[in-house]
């Protein structure tokens, strides 16, 4: 299964496991143990790096203090055989919780000295909550067992970026944060809004060779990690990013760290506190000398999602530098108080963004006299407006805002982003296109109609330094008109015509083919066919044809670069090249929105992506792999896994099945439409049927459908055999009721040897699938690559025009 696939079977199993206990605590003993699942692995890795085998393996132990040593060396810890994952596994009934007590101690105790601060009680959370498990140790390490060998299946290798480990880690804090209510916001930054920000910080950043970055409020690290993600696509080597988090709840201090070991971040690269950000600032200095060791911290760029309108003690801050230049926050709202020490720590030609909650722009006091100054030093880059409900556990409008400590304008950008958004349950949700057009706007610093403006300093002030984004972008929908002439007279109003104007503009001699008059107060159709008129109209023909043209050489290109490349396509920033490819060819053709195109794009994009994973990591001949499909059934009351057929690991079995086996799958879809032609024609002879003869023997229990057996010994009864009925039938042909039921029992039989041929047809399809895929030469690869990743994807954009 991919890594969506693993995931979703990993969340569903861990949430019916945790039964009673809160979503927000269960999250740390799954996420716990599968850190100490990557720990244990890379260790056993790094041994058989250094050509060691099972026997090294097993003769790991704290005793061999050279071995000890050079491991905690190389990777910071140590963990001896009897402590490792695998060997829980191998304990088998044998195993208890104890074992991990044990193991949890022992690593705390064998942690190297260089890396202590890094690892010290990041399993504390871990340790501390496994009474609550279960009542009994009995119980807990039944609840335990269950739960490793859940994640046991993970891979932890990481290589060529296939982060699976990564990809499911974070699915899982997401899914966990999703049913944790209010106390989400503790620990979790929406996918979305996270890489929001990130796109604008990777942005500023882009030219650099060497980053720091940092997050007051860090969380379970997602952001710093996707911030990072982002800003790898421009520099050319990853471990040039060093990473500052700062949590202030130990739980959640714990999760940042976890997340970015796991991420491959070199743990020199990781430099984590815990502490409170407003009242301990960053000490970054050595506990043994405070004085002598104390250096300021300044990075590239600050983020952070801190919690809204928090109450904090302001006393005696006045002095305090990062507030001393603009003011105090007031008790009951900390929001500035955060803001100003994430500006404090920004280097002079650094970035930082922050999600703040909407009072910010406009509340009065103490926050007025902040704001200003604020302004005034000309901080504010840009302030986005989002969607109300985009984060868990918090339905209120909310922003992100941008700022720097030194800008080339005194400008501010204010973009109006709250109409973008898809409805996902009762949340909203940020799409690719909607994170790509704010992103775009805020680095071309456009102005766009209803959606951006950039506004002056002078018109600011005039506002009395009032942010409040309608006081300068008015999104607001027109209210709707109801022309009561055209109502009860008829016609169509010249004003409805002309709101097309776009459209006429593009089409100069369509307004003219469907409207009588259309520059009269009110006019009317011309055709019956409108539809056939627009379709018909050169002008249109001509658009249509522009953008045939701008896409022509687009499968080819597309072909090259993911087909021909695959195994040199650097993913990141592929994406990004694909899609200004796709900007590029949409300049010269108007009306069609080069966001939605980008929508369409990257609805493809994911499971493309996920394709070239799985290529650049197991190589080109994984595309003939063909794997169990393991479905998970009750039986005896407990959830198993099963094969279900087979399933090709890159290539999906129905488009093998369309492209080289068309003869075999055509005619299992002719047996499959006639059998779905007799459940239809079941459903005309019931409806048929007069009321009293509905409520016979003849149907189930709902009365709904027909009981087939009971259809039968009816006939049977009445006629003695289905002969006689026959020749019955035939003498009285006003005998409705026994023509339907006559009918119905042929049906029947048709239908019972149709499902016996069609389930031995599938499987001697499904069976030639297999091997047929797994007999594939490279061409043939080549070529359903082709139809699985660019076809899809042609096909969607070549739909945006008629629409």
């Amino acid at each position: 299964m991919n890594k969506q696939q693993l995931a979703s079977k990993i969340w569903e199993s861990a949430n019916n496991m945790r039964s009673k206990i809160e979503a927000n605590e269960y999250k740390d003993y799954i996420l716990g143990f599968i850190f100490y699942k990557y720990l244990s692995d890379k260790e056993v890795r790094y041994v058989r790096e250094l050509g060691g085998t099972d026997d090294d393996i097993r003769s790991l132990s704290e005793d061999k203090t050279d071995m000890v040593a050079d491991i905690q060396r190389h990777i910071g810890y140590f963990i001896s055989y009897e402590n490792l994952f695998s060997t829980w596994l191998e304990l088998g009934k044998d195993f208890d919780v104890s074992h991990v007590r044990d193991a949890l101690s022992a690593f705390s105790r064998l942690i190297g000295a260089k890396h202590k601060k890094l690892f010290d009680r990041i399993f504390h959370t871990l340790d501390t909550g496994l009474s609550k498990l279960g009542d009994t140790a009995t119980s807990q390490s039944k609840a335990i067992s269950s739960l490793i060998h859940l994640i046991k299946d993970i891979p932890m290798d990481g290589k060529q970026d296939y982060d699976v480990l990564g990809f499911i880690y974070e699915y899982l804090i997401g899914q966990f944060a999703a049913n944790a209510g209010k106390k989400a916001g503790e620990f979790y930054t929406p996918h979305e809004v996270s890489l929001l920000m990130s796109e604008i910080v990777a942005d500023h950043l882009k030219d650099r060779d060497q980053i720091d970055i940092y997050d007051s409020t860090s969380g379970s690290g997602s952001l710093l990690i996707n911030i990072g993600r982002s800003a790898a696509k421009h520099i050319s080597d990853p471990n040039k990013i060093k990473y500052f988090a700062q949590e202030w709840k130990e739980n959640t201090f714990n999760l940042t760290r976890m997340n970015l070991v796991m991420r491959g971040i070199l743990p020199d690269n990781i430099v984590a506190r815990i502490g409170d950000t407003l009242d301990d600032d960053w000490p970054f200095f050595e506990d043994s000398d405070p004085t002598g060791t104390y250096q300021a911290l300044y990075l590239d760029a600050v983020v952070s999602n801190p919690p809204y309108s928090q109450n904090w003690d302001p006393a005696n801050r006045d002095s305090d530098p990062r507030y001393s230049d603009f003011g105090v926050a007031p008790k009951t709202k900390a929001d500035f108080a955060f803001l100003l020490h994430d500006l404090y720590h920004l280097k002079p030609d650094g970035i930082m963004t922050i999600v703040l909650p909407h009072g910010v722009l406009f509340r009065g006091g103490q926050e007025a006299i902040i704001r200003q100054r604020l302004i005034e030093k000309n901080h504010i880059d840009a302030i986005l407006g989002l969607p109300a409900n985009v984060f868990f556990g918090t339905g209120i409008p909310t922003i992100i805002m941008v700022l720097k400590k030194k800008r080339n304008t005194s400008d501010v950008l204010i973009v109006d982003a709250s109409k973008g958004f898809l409805k996902v349950g009762k949340s909203n949700q940020l799409r690719a296109s909607d994170i790509k057009r704010i992103v775009d706007t805020v680095v071309e610093r456009a102005t766009q109609e209803k959606f951006s403006r950039v506004v002056t300093l002078d018109e600011i002030r005039a506002n009395d330094y009032n942010l409040n984004i309608p006081r300068y972008v008015d999104s607001s929908e027109a209210a709707e008109m109801w022309d009561l002439y055209a109502m009860m007279q008829g016609g169509i109003p010249r004003n409805e015509i002309n709101a097309f104007g776009d459209l006429w503009e593009c089409f100069p001699s369509l307004k003219a083919q469907l409207f009588t008059d259309p520059d009269l107060a009110y006019s009317t159709l011309r055709t019956s066919d409108a539809e056939e008129v627009i379709q018909s109209n050169q002008d249109v023909k001509d658009w249509k044809n522009d953008f045939s043209s701008a896409f022509a050489d687009f499968p080819g290109f597309l072909f090259h670069e993911l087909i021909d490349q695959w195994n040199v396509v650097k993913i990141n920033r592929e994406e990004t090249e694909l899609a200004n490819a796709i900007f590029d060819r949409l300049r010269g053709v108007a009306l069609i929105d080069k966001y939605v195109a980008y929508q369409e794009f990257r609805d493809q994009w994911g499971g493309i992506a996920g394709d070239l994973e799985v290529l650049q990591t197991e190589g080109f001949e994984s595309t003939t792999i063909v794997d169990p499909n393991m479905i998970t059934k009750k039986k005896s009351g407990k959830e198993v896994e099963v094969q279900d057929g087979w399933i090709g690991r890159v290539l999906p079995f129905d488009l093998v099945q369309s492209t080289l086996l068309i003869e075999q799958s055509s005619a299992l879809h002719q047996l499959e439409n006639r059998l779905a032609d007799i459940l239809s024609e079941y459903e005309e002879i019931l409806d048929a049927l007069p009321q009293e003869d509905k409520d016979s023997e003849i149907l189930n229990a709902a009365n709904d459908a027909f009981a087939k057996p009971e259809v039968l010994k009816w006939i049977k009864a009445s006629y003695g055999s289905v002969d006689k009925a026959k020749l019955e039938v035939t003498a009285s042909d006003e005998d409705m009721l026994l023509r339907s039921l006559l009918r119905v029992h042929e049906l029947s039989l048709e239908e019972k040897a149709l499902k016996a041929r069609i389930k031995k047809d599938a499987a001697y399809l499904e069976a030639l699938t297999k091997e047929t895929i797994e007999g594939l030469d490279d061409d043939q690869v080549r070529d359903l690559l082709g139809k699985k990743w660019i076809t899809p994807l042609m096909s969607a954009l070549h739909t945006l025009p008629d629409a």
